[in-house]
């Protein structure tokens, strides 16, 4: 029986204590992943060597591509070689530009303070439970296509509605992960057939394709009716819009576009939901926090301590658990692990982070002010045992984003509610290459007596201690760019 699945229930616990045990790395061998050998590692050595020192060795390769393929195309996220290139350009670019983060800014505003913070609200009066992991997915769903379409999917409008696109989103990013616990054998004869999963996953992802595509036609029609897209600062339009937006296919903005909704959909959505589970098991950090954001009159960038259990919150439940890298030539790790052409390289994330090797003896524990020094956030660990938002030329472009995302949310929440977790569920990560909670996460909010006083947002980007991805124009003024159309 396969370790994978002899271990589903407690898989990342399982591969943190055998890498500890094995020193930070071991090799692999089996028939589960097509005949696939490698190396798993927690090494941050080998975790710099593969995502920076040796980075052109090792691709994302055509395992993760075959399994993405349907869903992503050609995208970013699914890219290698100057595809990825020529797609990280034009992304850093646009995502970068003071239009662009004033736009992004705003609608995380309005989500937060126009539908996030009114649900809580009237959930509050009654004392209904709700699953906190499905409304962050809503809302941070509900940005991502503001951002990258322009458009309002309203995952999170009155009643939590379903929503086509969203399900069909859900659905084929679903299926997709599934191929990576599933014999290759198996979902490709599946694929060939038509039937089961691989039926449904065609069937989801022509619907995600057909959003896309209609969402990209959209532009076209407006750009030749209006002669340009100067009004819209979503993702879609800045790119057609910029200098070489012209040469830009439909398929390359399609499947640019949903890549980002992939890449910005879950980080900030995962973090949250564990965030808040892990508060209402440290009423200390939750106290503290709550005094930071109270003590910051709404400027995000001064909560410092939010962003310190926020961090620490992803450090031991990183979004992304496991990731992996595919060798085009035969390598040897800096501990001296010979690595062949065509093996993976996997490293866990999920290990690197409660690694005491790293982080001390207490590696296990949520503390925030490991963060902090001088009352102030620090920072400064290596990205490499720090791989949340990944490292090297691949890291995470939409940081600063996620972060501003994460941290208006949870200030405009706990400001005015205790989020109070049902007591006798289960919580426990499930098995996918998302660290998703396996039975969600049923809470209660409480309206905070006597209520605190509710400043307006002021409009700032969420620093971090990383000066790679360095946004222009991080403390701007919202309001230069027409957002009507969210």
């Amino acid at each position: 029986v396969p370790t994978l699945f002899v271990h589903r229930d407690d898989i990342y616990e399982w591969g943190s204590a055998a890498l500890l045990r094995a020193g930070g790395v071991f090799p692999y061998r089996g028939t589960w992943g097509g005949g696939s050998s490698g190396v798993i590692t927690s090494a941050p050595a080998n975790v710099e060597h593969v995502l920076r020192a040796n980075f052109g060795n090792y691709p994302k390769g055509p395992y993760y591509r075959e399994r993405f393929v349907e869903l992503l195309g050609g995208g970013i996220f699914n890219a290698d070689g100057e595809a990825w290139r020529a797609q990280r350009r034009a992304a850093t670019a646009e995502m970068h530009s003071s239009r662009f983060v004033e736009f992004s800014v705003r609608s995380i505003e309005q989500l937060v303070y126009g539908r996030l913070v009114p649900l809580a609200e009237r959930l509050s009066g009654g004392g209904a439970a709700v699953d906190l992991q499905e409304v962050l997915l809503r809302f941070t769903f509900d940005n991502i296509c503001a951002v990258a379409f322009g458009v309002d999917a309203g995952c999170l409008a009155d009643g939590l509605p379903d929503v086509p696109f969203a399900r069909a989103f859900e659905l084929a990013t679903e299926l997709s992960l599934l191929r990576f616990v599933t014999p290759p054998f198996i979902w490709k004869a599946k694929r060939l057939l038509r039937a089961g999963s691989e039926r449904r996953l065609v069937e989801a992802t022509r619907a995600v394709r057909e959003f896309a595509e209609r969402a990209v036609a959209d532009r076209r029609n407006e750009m030749r009716k209006v002669g340009s897209l100067r009004g819209r600062c979503d993702l879609l339009s800045r790119l057609m819009s910029s200098a070489p937006g012209a040469d830009y296919s439909n398929e390359f903005l399609r499947d640019f576009c949903i890549s980002f909704i992939l890449a910005g959909r879950d980080t900030s959505s995962v973090g949250l939901a564990w965030f808040f589970w892990l508060l209402a098991g440290h009423p200390d950090v939750e106290s503290r926090v709550v005094g930071d954001v109270l003590a910051a009159g709404g400027d995000i960038k001064r909560m410092d301590y939010l962003h310190a259990a926020l961090t620490e919150a992803m450090r031991l439940y990183p979004p992304v658990p496991v990731d992996f890298k595919e060798a085009l030539a035969d390598d040897v790790l800096p501990d001296g692990t010979p690595v062949r052409a065509r093996q993976r390289v996997i490293y866990y994330t999920y290990a690197i982070g409660r690694d005491p090797a790293s982080w001390g003896d207490d590696a296990a524990a949520f503390r925030p002010e490991r963060w902090m020094r001088g009352g102030a956030f620090a920072g400064g660990e290596s990205p490499f045992k720090y791989a949340v938002f990944n490292a090297g030329p691949r890291l995470c472009i939409g940081k600063r984003f996620a972060y501003t995302q994460m941290k208006t949310a949870a200030a405009a929440v706990l400001s005015r509610f205790a989020v109070e977790v049902v007591p006798g569920q289960e919580v426990k990560p499930k098995l996918t290459t998302t660290l998703y909670m396996k039975n969600g996460l049923m809470v209660r909010f409480r309206r905070r007596s006597p209520p605190p006083p509710s400043p307006p947002p002021r409009h700032v980007v969420a620093d971090d201690d990383d000066d790679d991805d360095v946004a222009a124009g991080r403390h701007v003024a919202v309001g230069s760019c027409n957002s009507n159309h969210l």
